[in-house]
């Protein structure tokens, strides 16, 4: 149970624990669809005809949809109740997902409902961590941002996995209907446990400027820095995310011998667990021995790691799936770090403004990464040899290995 929870009867002990409890419950059940495109990557190239570019725009398009949204859904949380924000973007994600299911049919089709899904995701994770610590007191916020940004990771296993049982299941139309439940549930039960709650538009006796202006979050040197160290460890992880289930199936084909037991979404969704993990132990190892240091020792071994995978499809498979889930572990290590670095360097009243300006970063590095993955893969001969995926896992080590740099060097200037 957190510690330290102001005593009335808004943030009670009980009555915070289950808040908590709650929004990363439903934070988890309005991601289904998150990673079901990524996870079935390899029927879709197959039944559509895709490129790997194509492919690439489809994932990133996402997380583009996310970034456009974004600047304006969570900054608009500094002036009113991002409970409201939270509830309408639920359901924007049940209707994405339920279109993506009925009407998609190709290339244009996807893109437009990935965009919408990605949307949806703008309106509900970074304003639903705002809705939950505006409810909470604030010697409570390291940890409740800690256990929330680590569900992110729960959210993308059960998204793989979900995925991929239910094409096997059924078909990635019940896939996608799954998802759409998922969203309906999200609704349900934040809107049960968010009470609403005014948000006063005046701060210290000054009134709030514009909404989209981010030059005094920019003027913030250490939210500035964590901002960046976000975007680079964006790019890697959610490139690595969008591409591993392909690659794990390439490296099946190179198999002399029969393939271990985990199919790459499964894989996948082992690795969401394992990487929801690291993250809590990355954040309680960044406030003992320091956010800075255990950042960047981090993101440097992922670095090294995301340096060498690619080239290792042809060990046994078993030996490659340990790889990808080590990998899973360094890359999503230092997401609550970098999280609470954001938060805690914002000023109070430009919370809100900071966080999307966080957002906006890291989700744009995020849709370029996916897409530049894919182009690699495209211009390395389409990730049919060991040296393609080398130089496609290659290109995300080299964005997690600008993080730590960029961190000491914003920092110290």
């Amino acid at each position: 149970m957190p510690p330290n929870l102001r005593q009335d009867p808004e943030t009670s002990s009980p009555e915070a624990f289950i808040l908590i409890a709650a929004m990363c419950v439903a934070e988890v059940l309005g991601m289904l669809g998150v990673f079901a495109f990524p996870a079935l990557l390899p029927y879709f190239l197959k039944l559509w005809g895709l490129s790997n570019g194509q492919a690439g725009w489809i994932n990133g398009i996402y997380f583009a949809g996310y970034t456009a949204a974004v600047p304006l859904l969570t900054s608009i949380t500094d002036r009113i109740d991002a409970r409201r924000i939270y509830l309408v973007f639920c359901t924007l994600g049940v209707l994405a997902n339920l279109g993506f299911a009925i009407l998609a049919c190709g290339f244009w089709s996807a893109l437009l409902f990935r965009a919408l899904s990605g949307i949806g995701l703008a309106g509900t994770f970074i304003p639903g961590l705002k809705a939950l610590i505006d409810r909470l007191d604030v010697r409570t916020h390291p940890r409740a941002i800690s256990f929330y940004t680590a569900c992110f990771g729960l959210g993308v296993s059960i998204s793989f996995y979900c995925a991929g049982e239910m094409f096997r299941w059924f078909g990635w139309k019940e896939a996608f209907g799954i998802a759409a439940m998922g969203s309906v549930l999200s609704l349900i039960l934040s809107f049960l446990v968010l009470k609403p709650k005014s948000i006063p538009l005046v701060s210290n006796g000054t009134a709030k400027g514009h909404i989209l202006d981010f030059r005094p979050v920019w003027k913030n040197r250490p939210a500035r820095a964590y901002i960046l160290v976000y975007m680079c460890h964006m790019w890697e992880m959610f490139a690595a995310r969008s591409w591993l289930v392909v690659f794990l199936s390439f490296s099946i084909t190179l198999q002399k011998a029969p393939a271990g037991l985990m199919a790459p979404t499964t894989v996948m969704a082992v690795a969401g667990i394992g990487g929801m993990m690291a993250s809590i132990v990355g954040g309680e190892l960044a406030v003992r021995l320091g956010r800075r240091r255990v950042v960047t020792a981090i993101m440097g071994i992922s670095a090294l790691l995301a340096l060498t995978i690619g080239f290792s499809a042809q060990l046994p498979y078993n030996a490659v799936i340990i790889l990808c889930l080590v990998y899973t572990l360094f890359f999503q290590g230092d997401s609550a770090a970098i999280h609470a670095g954001v938060i805690t360097a914002a000023e109070p009243k430009l919370q809100g403004a900071t966080m999307a300006l966080q957002s906006l970063g890291g989700f744009a590095a995020a849709s370029l990464g996916s897409v530049a993955a894919g182009m690699v893969l495209d211009l390395t001969g389409g990730g049919s040899t060991s040296l393609s995926w080398g130089l496609t896992f290659g290109s995300m080590g080299i964005a997690a290995a600008l993080g730590p740099v960029l961190l000491h060097r914003t920092q110290n200037n």
